[in-house]
């Protein structure tokens, strides 16, 4: 299990800085759980299913410089 080391910041979707916007328009994620279409769809079903429950959660480690300037941003 990936534990954000100190100096970093662990953000939760919808929270501030969990996303970003590169281009100024669209918002994208930090961090995202990306199912391929090989995986067996029992599998697939099991995570989306574990993700609906709050059982997997989606998490961002964003070092604590660059917390802080998104911060200044906003």
């Amino acid at each position: 299990m990936f534990k954000a080391n100190p100096g970093y910041k662990k953000l939760y979707k919808g929270q501030y800085g969990f996303s970003f916007s590169p281009d100024g328009i669209v918002l994208a994620p930090r961090a995202m759980i990306e199912i391929l279409s090989e995986c067996p769809w029992e599998t697939r079903d099991q995570v989306n299913f574990a993700v609906a429950k709050g059982w997997i959660q989606l998490v961002a480690a964003m070092p604590d410089p660059e917390y802080t300037m998104e911060l200044l941003k906003k």
